[in-house]
């Protein structure tokens, strides 16, 4: 009558911080699937260094910590 279900199906996964560069006029900013978004910047790069460091940290907070 019951069906065991593995433990996959049992355990939802953590959904996974996807980060992308959003570039507003002259000003680069990361942004992520989970609302964050870091400050503005004029490099790109610096934008893409914190969309790495949120998505590096525990509980995703990030660079800017919102």
């Amino acid at each position: 009558m019951y069906e065991d279900l593995p433990d996959s199906a049992v355990q939802a996964p953590t959904p996974a911080h996807t980060t992308t560069t959003v570039e507003r006029g002259s000003f680069c900013l990361a942004r992520c699937t989970c609302g964050w978004s870091g400050p503005a910047r004029r490099s790109r790069d610096r934008a893409r260094t914190d969309a790495q460091h949120h998505s590096a940290m525990p509980g995703g907070r990030g660079a800017s910590g919102r």
